[in-house]
């Protein structure tokens, strides 16, 4: 079935009951899991509640159209794929009947729509895939029909816009893989046919107008600072930097060991000599010593000239 028909193929009528075979309630009603075949050849298997469909079920129809999914009260409700005589089919989520929600629908010839569906139609934000040229459309949807801002990708460009009734309209550009944007606005000019003293309104046929061309705006990553190189004349100063600090006497020209050499000269000739002060009793107690050890030295020299004289008179 044509995504853009809205009917939906009819069910069987409630009050019509054909054969039933599964669980029922204490009222007789039919409640948990069960198999129907109505009188009208379609058939049914799933869950019941108190004589309706709800919950998970399968339905086929006799056309050949076939749904899985959630019911609620006989109605499609929740999560079902629904699969027409055909060969389209809708993935998505359901509302009384109803394709509402978020779902897939996937066309005979290759078509596919992505997004927001409200009463039956494609609503809100999606994306339509067409199959024969690899283009697709993104962007919003009202009542069915291509509205709003969107963007038309195609092979090697594209078009940012605003749609109107399935149309362009207003300013936009294209944009190329080349490298450059091509700004414009469509234009909808009507055509009038004159025919036997009759004026007739043509369907409004969107012209574009270029404006201008420009490039495309391309993100470039800040580019390093450039690397200077560093000669070991430049190095010297970094070593010698403490000392530097005190030179700032130093003549334009001269080199820092030169200026190093005269600051050492300048420090040695100011520095005051340090004076030590020395008490009377330091002065005793080093005067004590020396006698000491004047009289330990005459002490062994006397032992060793008696020890020699001893050896002699041996002799």
């Amino acid at each position: 079935m044509s995504d853009l028909g809205s009917e939906e193929i009819e069910e069987e009528a409630e009050n019509d009951l054909g054969e039933y075979e599964g669980e029922r309630n204490e009222a007789g009603e039919r409640h948990g899991q069960g198999k129907a075949r109505l009188p009208n050849g379609d058939t049914y298997e799933g869950h019941y509640a108190n004589g309706k469909r709800n919950g998970k079920g399968f339905y086929r129809f006799k056309n050949g159209a076939r749904y899985i999914g959630e019911y609620i009260d006989n109605k499609k409700h929740g999560q079902g794929t629904f699969i027409y005589p055909d060969g389209s089919k809708y993935e998505g989520d359901w509302v009384e009947d109803q394709r509402h929600g978020s779902g897939v629908y996937y066309y005979i010839n290759g078509d596919t729509y992505t997004g927001e569906w409200f009463n039956h139609n494609r609503h809100g934000q999606g994306t339509y895939f067409y199959a024969l040229t690899g283009s697709k459309y993104v962007g919003t949807w009202a009542n069915g029909q291509q509205e709003g801002a969107a963007e038309l990708i195609h092979l090697n460009h594209r078009f940012q816009g605003k749609f109107v009734n399935k149309n362009p309209m207003g300013p936009g550009k294209y944009i190329f893989d080349i490298g450059c944007e091509q700004h414009g606005e469509y234009i909808h000019e009507e055509k009038v046919e004159e025919e036997e003293e009759e004026e007739t309104l043509l369907p409004a046929i969107p012209k574009w107008k270029a404006s201008k061309i420009t490039g495309l705006t391309l993100w470039a990553p800040e580019e390093p600072p450039p690397l200077v190189e560093v000669t070991a004349a430049d190095k010297i100063p970094s070593v010698m930097e403490p000392l530097t600090e005190d030179l700032s006497g130093a003549a334009e020209g001269e080199s820092l060991l030169e200026a190093s050499a005269e600051s050492t000269e300048a420090t040695a000739e100011t520095a005051e000599p340090t004076e030590t002060t020395i008490s009377p009793k330091d002065v005793e107690e080093e005067e004590e010593s020396a006698k000491e050890e004047q009289k330990d030295s005459g002490d062994s020299r006397k032992r060793s000239y008696g020890r020699k004289g001893r050896r002699n008179q041996g002799s």
